[in-house]
């Protein structure tokens, strides 16, 4: 069952009990028993066209929402017994008549009511979340909100780590009113729709109370007559700010980083929100990634192919190596360099795939021609195509 933190004043002269149609000392599974009762029979779905007992639904809903729950009910039980013995001192009035009326209640939470009111404002403090001494403080800290940016890196900073500096745009209280909404020099007043608690309940489906930030405070729980000029009423500013950023080793392209605590700044005393960097990697003219590989394509000449040889390729910022290339090694084959990639999480490293690429000369100088002519000649090899016609005449 949700629970309703925000008071209301009248909650002290209602008989939720007699609403339920149970005695005070009933039991918890009596009182659950008349409320499920009373809910299906007055339930908004079933009596669509009937008032009264939409208001009968409402009102069996409130009255559960407070006996149905243990400790709400001893509190309630308790502020019933000092409301009917006259420790209000005339109720809840509107003035007059030598009682209390709320404002009265709210701004002397402990000075002529002495020690009576301010065991009423701890009573209503902790059986509604916010009123008497609770109720009359500075509105609750809030998170400040998210900030989203774009960081463009180079493909060695991506791989190695580099720290950047970013220059944000972002929200932050009205320099005018601190935050508040309200004009300076004016002073607030509890918010009227939400009895300051900061949200109002919301009935859903009949059964469950659903708490939503205040439409007209929007939080805050106290409301100004009149705005702030700067913000007009909604607190906020915009504030340029560089921050200096790590972005770690291994970061690809597209990656979401989260920056904890370098959002926007709270409201009232509350923690910063987060800032996530989109991070951006520019291409590398040789170097290509593949996880937490790198990768190289390596072009080497038919001699060295078929012959073999040990070539020299480059490394990213590091000194070259050296790949021994075996005779017969056929275009597209990827050799495997340990250590050579890309920086890991665990800080160890992924490895270089270099991949040969045969190159065919596009022009021949008369010895280079004579010497391939002399390989055709001397070659005894069976034709390369002969399969083709082979498997063409099968099918």
């Amino acid at each position: 069952m949700a629970t309703t933190e925000g008071f209301r004043a009248d909650w002290a002269q209602k008989d939720f009990y007699a609403e339920l149609g149970v005695k005070k000392d009933a039991t918890s599974a009596e009182i659950k028993k008349a409320y499920r009762r009373l809910a299906r029979a007055n339930h908004p779905d079933s009596n669509p066209d009937d008032s009264a007992k939409h208001d009968k639904f409402k009102a069996v809903a409130e009255a559960y929402d407070v006996v149905g729950d243990a400790e709400k009910r001893k509190k309630y039980d308790e502020m019933r017994e000092l409301y009917g013995s006259g420790g209000f001192r005339g109720g809840f009035g509107q003035g007059g008549g030598g009682g209390f009326n709320l404002d009265d209640l709210l701004r002397d939470r402990g000075g002529a009511g002495g020690a009576g009111a301010g065991g009423i404002g701890d009573m209503f403090g902790d059986l509604f979340g916010g009123f008497g001494r609770g109720r009359t403080q500075t509105a609750r800290p809030q998170k400040g909100s998210d900030a989203e940016t774009t960081a463009t890196i180079g493909f060695n900073d991506a791989v190695e780590g580099v720290t950047i500096s970013l220059r944000l745009t972002s929200d932050a209280p009205c320099p005018d009113c601190n935050g508040t909404g309200g004009k300076p020099g004016t002073r607030p007043h509890i918010c009227p729709e939400c009895d300051g608690a900061g949200f109002v309940v919301n009935t859903v489906g009949g059964a469950f109370s659903l708490n939503e930030t205040c439409p007209k405070c929007g939080g805050r729980q106290l409301i100004y007559d009149e705005p702030c000029p700067t913000c007009h009423g909604s607190g906020h500013g915009l504030s340029a700010r560089s921050i200096q950023a790590r972005i770690p080793a291994g970061v690809k392209d597209g990656q979401r980083i989260r920056l904890k605590g370098k959002g926007s700044a709270g409201v009232n005393g509350g923690p910063a929100g987060d800032l996530y960097v989109t991070v951006k990697v520019t291409s590398h003219r040789l170097f290509g990634r593949r996880g937490d590989n790198l990768t190289l394509d390596v072009p080497i000449s038919f001699d060295e192919a078929a012959l073999g040889a040990d070539i020299k390729i480059p490394t990213l910022g590091g000194a070259p190596v050296t790949v021994k290339v075996p005779a017969g090694t056929p275009n597209g084959r990827t050799f495997r360099v340990r250590g050579k990639g890309s920086r890991k999480k665990d800080g160890t490293r992924g490895d270089l795939l270099a991949t040969v690429q045969v190159q065919v000369p596009g022009t021949l100088n008369p010895a280079a021609r004579e010497a391939v002519e002399a390989y055709r000649a001397a070659g005894n090899e069976p034709s390369l195509r002969a399969n083709l016609f082979n498997e063409a005449g099968g099918a």
